[in-house]
């Protein structure tokens, strides 16, 4: 028994103290969810990459806004809705699908410009977002039509 009084720790009244505050805190942290739900919410608000397979079967279905966004202006894929230039998205905001829910596929020839303007367009609050990985390259490469 001598043993057990020898090494027990011995707390205050000051230490208890810091003890409180410190589960207080981690109480307060854990109910709020310390922000992890404008994480979340964030992350759900991103554009999903497409293959130039996956373009060419949704487009035999069409159910989606076509946009080409390569500067200086290109060919397009068939079945094109529209142009915008990638660093204007929101100057010309009034040629993109009113409803923000329809589908918008973007594309430019490599695919860096269409997920500089796919990002855009999300923020812009569209909720369903599709960048032609590989843009128009990938897509000649394919030997998928042009208009």
């Amino acid at each position: 028994m001598d043993f057990l009084r020898l090494n027990a720790i011995k707390v205050g009244k000051s230490e208890l103290s810091y003890v409180f505050v410190f589960l207080l805190l981690l109480l307060i942290l854990t109910v709020t969810g310390c922000g992890v739900k404008k994480i979340k919410s964030e992350k759900a608000q991103e554009f999903k990459n497409i293959s130039s397979d996956e373009l060419f079967q949704m487009l035999k279905s069409k159910d989606f806004f076509l946009l080409d966004v390569h500067i200086p202006k290109q060919k397009h894929i068939k079945g094109t809705d529209e142009f915008i230039p990638y660093n204007e998205i929101e100057k010309y905001k009034e040629k993109l699908p009113p409803d923000k829910k329809e589908k918008i596929v973007v594309y430019c020839r490599s695919g860096r410009m269409s997920e500089i303007a796919a990002r855009e367009i999300v923020k812009m609050g569209y909720e369903s977002v599709y960048n032609l990985k590989g843009g128009i390259i990938e897509w000649e490469k394919k030997g998928y039509p042009f208009e």
